[in-house]
């Protein structure tokens, strides 16, 4: 058996307790709003942010933090650090990965045996990318496989968020996650050959639903 496999597991469980949960990124506005309104609308949302949205920019940055933390890149880990904080387009988005990113330095300080670069504790603002490539890059998974695994995390929360806020049946979001997890391998393999040049997170239909959740009037999630 692969040693990183369980590593990679505990990575990307729900149990891991950076608070993921609480965040749909524009999800619960799009329900509000109509757009969203059962399964097929649920995984067309979905499903358009994974490919145009994150799969072509917090993809490729993702696996490049990686790369950059196994050759102690630490001033190409600062620059993606904010680049990543740059591009997020409200605050709700901002405060989400930081919050994300607090709550995975805090948990990798109390795990027994890893030991913390004093470069991660150096950046005093920290998006959740760079503690997650950090942990993949020590616990020594492959990038191929920790994107997958990063990706889907993502696919689960925005199923779990899609579940509570439409609200759809369990068989329901088990469809959806089937139907994106065979996105998944043409998601990674073009992220990870994917020049910096050509990275884009250009979302304005994301950008305008995060804006609007922030004063929507009902809220479940924190974005």
């Amino acid at each position: 058996m692969n040693p990183s496999l369980p590593r990679l597991l505990q990575l990307a469980s729900p149990a891991l307790p950076v608070g993921a949960y609480t965040y749909s990124q524009g999800l619960e506005w799009a329900v509000e709003s109509g757009r969203v309104h059962d399964q097929a609308s649920a995984l067309a949302w979905i499903a358009a942010l994974l490919e145009e949205g994150i799969g072509c920019f917090e993809a490729p940055l993702t696996a490049q933090l990686q790369r950059a933390w196994e050759a102690a890149e630490h001033g190409e880990i600062e620059r993606l650090n904010a680049d990543f904080l740059a591009s997020r387009e409200s605050s709700e988005l901002r405060a989400e990965t930081l919050q994300m990113g607090y709550s995975l330095r805090r948990l990798l300080h109390e795990l027994e045996d890893f030991a913390v670069p004093s470069a991660f504790d150096a950046l005093p603002e920290l998006s959740f990318p760079v503690g997650w490539a950090l942990a993949a890059d020590v616990w020594k998974i492959p990038v191929a496989d920790s994107l997958t695994a990063y990706l889907w995390s993502w696919c689960e929360n925005q199923a779990m968020a899609a579940l509570k806020a439409v609200p759809l049946g369990q068989a329901a979001g088990q469809r959806i996650l089937l139907a994106l997890g065979s996105r998944l391998p043409n998601v990674v393999e073009q992220a990870l050959a994917l020049p910096e040049e050509c990275w884009s997170n250009f979302a304005p239909g994301l950008a305008l639903a995060c804006s609007c959740h922030e004063t929507q009037y009902t809220r479940l999630f924190r974005s």
